[in-house]
């Protein structure tokens, strides 16, 4: 098994296609199978990563998404219950993730951290998840 997941939140496709771009090209360059999940939005982001892990197939998780802030306070409730349902399940679960889920006041600030060529948060979060795999596997082979 060398599977990684994406679970990729469509809700801005435009941001999203930047973000799984980011991540294809990091995970693409490893000896790594992907197989991607969509969900609509980032709330449902957490439900998908634990149905998905609970299979057993996967070394690592990569969550992309955005959140973009709006007139009501939407915004701050789903940042911060996905964050910490992702944070949570990571340290419960022992789960390599890379995190690449924006949280930004407005559209041109999330295509300026998707974009491949600038921030590239989607990469970003894929070689975070590559180093999690490095750091789990160094921790269970030096504990034998």
């Amino acid at each position: 098994m060398n599977k990684i997941l994406i679970v990729e939140a469509r809700f801005y496709q435009d941001i999203a296609e930047e973000l799984m771009s980011g991540a294809m090209t990091v995970v693409a360059d490893r000896n790594f199978s992907v197989e991607k999940i969509e969900v609509p939005g980032v709330f449902e982001v957490p439900s998908a990563v634990a149905k998905a892990w609970a299979s057993g197939n996967y070394l690592g998780v990569i969550t992309l998404g955005c959140v973009i802030r709006g007139a009501t306070d939407h915004y701050d409730h789903i940042c911060r219950e996905v964050s910490r349902a992702l944070m949570d399940f990571t340290v419960n679960n022992h789960m390599p993730h890379g995190f690449g889920i924006l949280t930004c006041e407005n559209h041109q600030q999330a295509l300026e951290r998707a974009n491949t060529k600038e921030r590239d948060i989607g990469g970003r979060a894929a070689i975070a998840c590559l180093r999690m795999l490095e750091v789990h596997k160094k921790i269970r082979d030096d504990s034998i």
